[in-house]
């Protein structure tokens, strides 16, 4: 029998049971730094020692943790659905325990771009300088996609969503655009699951009828999801 496909759109939430930080302080502050100083073209332009700093402490944090049960979880259920994640995190979380489609909507940190033909971007584990270059001569920058910049793989996110036969949100409020409009993508039957331990208003999901809401941290939640997801096999 054909696997149901199974979206999964998770955000900060899920990597931060690892004990990666969220970054973003109650006073939207991201460690210390205005935000557009370290996740905008202009601050980079402005000031790229310091952007590569910020990232870099990002990236030797991330090489330092493991993912979590939410992130073997969704793995695991590969043996019963085709499941694509579309996530807001720029971790490897994903990947490292064992999911074999993740789409990465803001890019990924553990890769970076090249300045001189964006089409080059290479995996990278270690500090990033002004000074690097290449043996062509190309200087780089993370691999992220910073506010004011275009989403390029929202369009195949649009499609996943769009032939989803069940949709799970962990991890994410699901507030900032243009990720929060995804679900509005998924057909108005598509069963979702809403897990989060402090489940904000659900008005993003008023085309949808069928909405399970999960009050649990991710990690928590997936014994109950487990048991949800039965029916659907």
């Amino acid at each position: 029998m054909k696997k149901k496909r199974l979206v999964v759109l998770t955000g900060a939430g899920i990597s931060a049971e690892s004990g990666i930080k969220t970054f973003r302080d109650e006073d939207g502050l991201w460690e210390g730094h205005d935000v557009m100083e370290v996740a905008s073209p202009e601050g980079f332009r402005k000031n790229p020692d310091l952007v590569h700093e910020f990232y870099n402490l990002r990236r030797q944090q991330l090489l330092s943790v493991e993912p979590n049960k939410a992130h073997y979880f969704l793995a695991e259920l590969e043996k019963d659905f085709h499941v694509d994640i579309v996530t807001q995190n720029v971790d490897d979380l994903h990947e490292r325990a064992g999911s074999s489609h993740v789409l990465h909507l803001h890019g990924e940190l553990l890769k970076i771009q090249s300045l001189q033909d964006p089409k080059i971007v290479k995996s990278w584990t270690k500090d990033l300088t002004t000074d690097y270059k290449d043996e062509n001569g190309h200087n780089y920058r993370p691999f992220i996609v910073w506010f004011g910049e275009a989403v390029p793989l929202l369009e195949k996110a649009v499609e996943l969503c769009a032939r989803a036969d069940i949709c799970m949100v962990v991890g994410t409020s699901l507030q900032v655009y243009p990720a929060a409009a995804l679900l509005d993508y998924c057909p108005s039957n598509t069963p979702i699951f809403y897990i989060d331990p402090r489940p904000s208003s659900t008005h993003q999901f008023s085309n949808h009828h069928q909405i399970t809401v999960i009050s649990k941290k991710a990690g928590d939640a997936v014994p109950v999801l487990r048991k949800k997801l039965e029916d659907f096999i």
